[in-house]
Order: C-alpha cells, then structure tokens, then sequence
C-alpha cells in the first residue's frame, strides 16, 4: 500500500488483456506494446498492437474508459489534430 491516500503501489508492470480477432488469440501486451490514437471523433479515436501470435497489425476502437486505463497504465498517446 503507498503512502498516498489508499492508492496501492504499483508492484509490477501494468499488463493489459488483449485478443486477435484474426486468429482468435488471446494474450497479455505491456502499455509499451499498444499505441494509442486520439482523435476529434470516435471514429478517430483507437489503439492498435501487432498481434504476437500472428503477426497482423490489430486496430480497435478506444471509448473513455481504454483511454484512461491505457494511459493510467503508463501507455503512450498520439493526439491527432484536425486539418481543418
């Protein structure tokens, strides 16, 4: 336990469940395997990993709460701007 208002102490390396819906394999990926892309729209707004088993390139969409656990867990995001 921290010391910080009941937060647990990170132990370990946030791992995040992930599938491939390719080859239906099912692993877990380090926030340094995922990148995420957010976007001015949901449409925009997605994270993507190469799938391990197969090797495809997985992209899936990233509502509020894949946001805030991938970047709660260390994961990096790419903020896309419009061109308008």
């Amino acid at each position: 336990m921290s010391l910080m208002s009941g937060i647990p102490a990170q132990v370990g390396p946030v791992l995040f469940k992930a599938a491939c819906p390719e080859c239906q394999g099912r692993f877990e990926l380090s926030a340094g395997s995922l990148r995420l892309a957010i976007g001015a729209s949901r449409r925009t707004t997605f994270y993507s990993f190469t799938c391990p088993e197969c090797e495809r390139a997985v992209r899936k969409p990233a509502g509020e709460r894949i946001i805030e656990l991938l970047t709660g867990g260390g994961g990096r995001a790419l903020r896309l701007h419009s061109t308008v």
